[in-house]
């Protein structure tokens, strides 16, 4: 029976491991992680854990002691340097293990400022890992001014947690407007109306020129001109595929490692699931952040590896907390050419319409709007936008 190893120890690499051992596969199981700690959750930490709401081993996926009970080696703090195609092994430090099949779950990075415009200066952070969360945890002071360079959910959800915890708070976009990339234009009027309401100060249009400071940042520059004293910065600018290690080894990379419709890299002794992966979806391919995909996309491959021949479908959604406001996405707006508003006062949804056929649901505090939504996406059924706009009629009669 083939030895598998796992390369990354994120939600990825912790749910195919332990699908693996659901399944019934008895070989050895070993899992590899940069990160010292055990696979946690990332969502909360720009949410309840820097809020102080939540403690390290609730982030937790599992407890120490279920990888112990599975017999899965867990090799954690370990960076894997190299991937032997050939001879079939991965590098760690000093060590050599082989494998006869490898998935790599190695997740993304966030991208940093470069240190031409001070990126590398002390007190400039980004939101990625428990390290980085921990350093800036001590930033977060009643009063203090904080910078946060990107207006996409991240940060979005910082701007949220440093404004709650009473800090002076600065968001610049040098997009038209936040969410740009991601979100319609009536989700992002929501989302900025609802942080001026918390005293966010938000500049669109305007990117960073760079960061001031002598060894620790205290001020930034704008591309208006502007310029302005901070006492630390957050950059949520974005994430890379975690895809260095397979490009090194030469497999395919198409943003990100490319796999096919079963999770297999152009080695057929290699699979890969998670934000590292892009994947094909109809006549394009996509690679999808989220943490339900990394799941059932992680599962499925772990079928795959023990000769399932399944294809992925993914069921495509997502979420963001801010303030007392929880944001439901379903489906992907890609394409989008009609957003119908649906104003329910207190719950409100986006229904995103392409070439008349329901694509996606912004939901915001209208968790029957969302699901209702998903369940229609899910089936390629689309509901009539003038019923779907009129917030008296009952959506459930629309299944």
């Amino acid at each position: 029976m083939d030895d598998i190893v796992v390369v990354g120890a994120g939600q990825a690499g912790a749910s195919l491991v332990a699908k693996l051992r659901g399944l019934g596969f008895e070989g050895k199981i070993t899992m590899i992680g940069a990160e010292p700690s055990l696979p946690y959750q990332r969502p909360p930490l720009s949410k309840a854990y820097l809020l102080g709401d939540m403690t390290e081993e609730r982030l937790y996926l599992r407890p120490a002691s279920f990888y112990d009970d599975q017999n899965i080696e867990m090799r954690l703090g370990a960076p894997v340097t190299a991937i032997g195609r050939d001879a079939k092994t991965v590098t760690v430090g000093d060590d050599v293990i082989p494998y006869g099949q490898l998935a790599i779950t190695t997740g993304s990075s966030p991208l940093r400022l470069p240190a031409q415009i001070g990126g590398d200066l002390d007190g400039v952070y980004t939101v990625r890992t428990l390290a980085d969360v921990d350093a800036m945890a001590p930033e977060f002071v009643e009063g203090k001014r904080v910078l946060i360079v990107g207006g996409g959910y991240i940060g979005l959800e910082a701007a949220a947690v440093a404004a709650k915890r009473g800090l002076n708070v600065t968001l610049v976009e040098m997009s038209d407007r936040i969410l740009q990339r991601v979100a319609s234009r009536e989700t992002s009027d929501f989302f900025r109306e609802l942080h001026g309401l918390h005293g966010v100060h938000i500049i669109e249009g305007v990117g960073l020129s760079r960061l001031l400071g002598g060894k620790r940042v205290s001020a930034a520059m704008f591309s208006d001109g502007t310029d302005d004293t901070f006492d630390f910065v957050i950059v949520g600018v974005g994430v890379r595929p975690g895809s260095e290690l397979a490009e090194t080894a030469g497999l395919d990379i198409d943003n990100g490692t490319a796999v096919n419709a079963q999770g297999q890299t152009s080695d057929p002794n290699i699979w890969a699931a998670g934000d590292c992966a892009s994947f094909p979806l109809g006549d394009t391919r996509v690679r999808l952040e989220s943490v339900p995909h990394a799941i059932e996309q992680a599962e499925l491959v772990a079928e795959n590896m023990l000769g399932a021949g399944k294809t992925y479908v993914p069921r495509v959604w997502f979420w963001s907390d801010q303030y007392d406001v929880k944001l439901q996405i379903a489906g992907l707006n890609t394409g989008y050419d009609r957003v119908v508003v649906r104003d329910g006062g207190k719950a409100r949804s986006h229904w995103y319409y392409r070439d008349g056929t329901l694509i996606a649901v912004d939901a915001m505090n209208d968790p029957r709007g969302y699901m209702i939504g998903k369940r229609m996406i899910e089936a390629g059924k689309t509901p009539d936008p003038e019923i779907v706009a009129d917030p008296t009629s009952d959506l459930k009669s629309l299944l």
